[in-house]
């Protein structure tokens, strides 16, 4: 796999790379759900 650069990257960089950013995500929407409801934690 290319980057747009030309470099070649794994795929396996790629899939830890998108897990890394859902978890950022899912870790943003519960600071925003924490915010509206009021509730902390689960």
């Amino acid at each position: 796999m290319l980057r747009g650069d030309g470099v070649e990257i794994s795929v396996r960089e790629v899939l830890v790379h998108m897990i890394e950013e859902y978890a950022r995500h899912c870790g943003h929407a519960d600071l925003i759900r924490e915010r509206i409801d009021g509730r902390v934690g689960v």
